[in-house]
C-alpha cells in the first residue's frame, strides 16, 4: 500500500481537529484527518451534546413531576412516568445527525478520512492501523488534536460500578443511588441531571465548596438548589475508595471517622488531562507545559510546522477554544497572518442554574491592582425571568473604575448560557460601560439585565 502524502495531517477528529480539516480543506490544502472512533470528539459523542441532551430530558421531567403537585400556572400533569430507554435513544439520535453533519461538511472540503489508530513516527509521518491494513501519511504540517480524558483516582480505577462520564451518559437504568466524587461543572451537571430523573445523589468533594473555580457569589444559587432536589453535599471530604463488598464509598471528613455512602453507581468526575500517550507523541520533541503539549500564540509547538490545539494543550478545556484555534491553525498553514488571543472565551457551566463568566471576577480584578465597579442585577427584577419562572440569579458585570473598560461579566440563572455571546463579544470589542448602556436590549429578555447592570455600574439603575 502506497504512502499518503498530505500538506495537513490532522490527528484527532474532535472539534478542533475537524474544524482545523473543514477550514483548511476549503483554503484549497490536501487535507488528511485521522480519526480512531466517531468524528465529533468526545463533545459530540460523550460530553457536551449527549450532556446537554440529558440535562433538558431530566429538566423536563422535573418539571412533569412538580406539576403533578403544583400548578403555579394552571398546568397540572397526573402522573408523569419517563421511558428512559426512549430517552437514550433520542440523545443517541441527536449525536448521529450531529457527527453525519460533521462527515458531510468534512467530504465537501475534500478531506481525505482516515478510521483508525494513529501513531506519530516523527514530526513528519503518522502510521494509521486502519480495519484495511496500515496506512502511511506524510505531511508537511501535522495538527496534534488528540484531546483529553477523564482522570481516574488511584483508589477508585473505573470498571464496574465505578463510571466516568461516559459511562454516566449511557447508563442502561437510572441508578437509585449515585455518588459524585468531584463537584466541579461535570459532577455537578450530571449530579443534578439523575437527581431530577429521581436518583438519590450524594456528592463528594476534596475542596472546602462547589464549583471551586467560580466565586461564592455566583456558586450560591447552585448550592441552593441542589439543597432543593435532595442533593447531599459534602465538602472538605476525601474518597476513600469502596468498602469491601463494592456497595459503599468509603469517605472521610476533617476530623471525624471514616463513613459508607451506599450506592449502585460512583461516578469520579475529578478533572480531565490531555491525551498525550497513545499516539507516539512521546517520540516527538515536544516541550511540555506540565502534563499538556506548550504551544505559542500561533498554536505552534517546539517542533517546526508541528501545531497542537484544543485539550491537549491545557485549560481551558472548551471546544469553543478548540475550534478556534483550529481555524487560526488552518488560516496560518495557508499563509496568513494570524494568532490566538484568549481575552474572551466564555466558560458555561450547565447546572441548574446555569453559570456563564467572560474575562475577570472582582477579585481576579482588584489581585491585579485594578480599581472596579460593579453592577450586578437579580433576575427577580426582570419581566421576562419572571414569566419563565426561573428568578433565580443575577447578571454582574465589572468595568475599571477609571476608564469604565469592561473587564469580566458573570450570570447565574436559567437560560443564562444563550447570553454568552454577547458578554463575550462586549470584552471583544473593548466595550465600555457607556458602550453597553447606550445600547437598546430588547423587552422583555433576559438580556436586559445585561443592559441593567451596566445602568448599576454607572450609578444610573433603572428598573432596581
Amino acid at each position: 500500500m502506497s504512502d499518503i502524502l498530505a500538506g495537513v495531517l490532522v490527528v484527532g477528529g474532535g472539534p478542533g481537529g475537524y474544524v482545523t480539516a473543514i477550514r483548511a480543506g476549503r483554503l484549497g490544502l490536501a487535507v488528511v484527518l485521522v480519526e480512531a472512533m466517531a468524528l465529533g470528539g468526545t463533545c459530540l459523542n460523550i460530553g457536551c451534546i449527549p450532556s446537554k441532551a440529558l440535562i433538558h430530558a431530566a429538566e423536563a421531567y422535573a418539571h412533569a413531576r412538580e406539576q403533578a403537585h403544583s400548578a403555579p400556572f394552571g398546568l397540572k400533569v397526573e402522573h408523569p412516568t419517563l421511558d428512559f430507554a426512549r430517552t437514550l435513544e433520542w440523545k443517541d439520535a441527536i449525536v448521529g445527525r450531529l457527527t453525519g453533519g460533521v462527515a458531510a461538511l468534512l467530504k465537501r472540503g475534500k478531506v481525505k478520512i482516515l478510521r483508525g489508530h494513529a501513531t506519530m513516527l516523527d514530526g513528519k509521518t503518522c502510521r494509521v492501523e486502519t480495519d484495511t491494513g496500515v496506512q502511511i501519511v506524510r505531511a508537511e504540517h501535522v495538527v496534534l488534536a488528540t484531546g483529553s480524558e477523564p482522570v481516574a483516582l488511584p483508589s477508585l480505577p473505573f470498571g464496574g460500578p465505578v463510571i466516568s462520564s461516559t459511562e454516566a451518559l449511557s447508563l442502561p437504568e437510572i441508578p437509585k443511588r449515585l455518588a459524585v466524587i468531584g463537584a466541579g461543572y461535570i459532577g455537578l451537571e450530571l449530579g443534578t441531571a439523575y437527581a431530577k430523573f429521581g436518583a438519590q445523589v450524594t456528592v463528594i468533594e476534596t475542596r472546602d465548596s462547589i464549583l471551586p473555580l467560580y466565586d461564592a457569589e455566583l456558586v450560591r444559587p447552585v448550592a441552593a438548589r441542589l439543597k432543593e432536589l435532595g442533593v447531599e453535599v459534602l465538602t472538605a471530604t476525601r474518597a476513600l475508595g469502596l468498602s469491601q463488598d463494592g456497595a459503599a464509598l468509603m469517605v472521610e471528613q476533617a476530623g471525624s471517622a471514616p463513613r459508607a455512602i451506599a450506592a449502585d453507581r460512583f461516578l469520579v468526575a475529578v478533572g480531565r488531562r490531555p491525551r498525550i500517550s497513545g499516539a507516539g507523541l512521546e517520540r516527538l520533541d515536544l516541550t511540555m507545559n506540565g502534563n499538556a503539549v506548550a504551544i505559542d500564540a500561533r498554536c505552534a509547538t517546539s517542533m517546526r510546522n508541528v501545531w497542537a490545539i484544543g485539550d491537549l494543550t491545557g485549560e481551558p478545556m472548551l471546544a469553543h477554544r478548540a475550534m478556534a484555534q483550529g481555524a487560526i491553525v488552518a488560516e496560518l498553514i495557508a499563509g496568513q497572518r494570524r494568532s490566538f488571543d484568549n481575552v474572551a472565551i466564555p466558560a458555561v457551566c450547565f447546572t441548574d442554574p446555569e453559570l456563564v463568566t467572560v474575562g475577570l471576577a472582582p477579585e481576579q480584578a482588584r489581585a491585579m491592582g485594578r480599581e472596579v465597579v460593579t453592577g450586578m442585577f437579580p433576575l427577580r427584577a426582570n419581566g421576562r425571568a419572571m414569566t419563565l419562572r426561573a428568578e433565580q440569579g443575577f447578571v454582574r458585570v465589572i468595568a475599571r473604575a477609571d476608564n469604565h473598560l469592561v473587564l469580566g461579566i458573570a450570570a447565574v440563572g436559567a437560560g443564562v448560557s444563550e447570553l454568552a455571546a454577547a458578554f463575550g463579544l462586549a470584552l471583544e470589542m473593548g466595550a465600555t460601560l457607556e458602550d453597553i448602556a447606550g445600547t437598546i436590549h430588547a423587552h422583555p429578555t433576559l438580556g436586559e439585565a445585561f443592559h441593567e447592570a451596566t445602568l448599576l455600574a454607572l450609578g444610573q439603575g433603572l428598573h432596581i
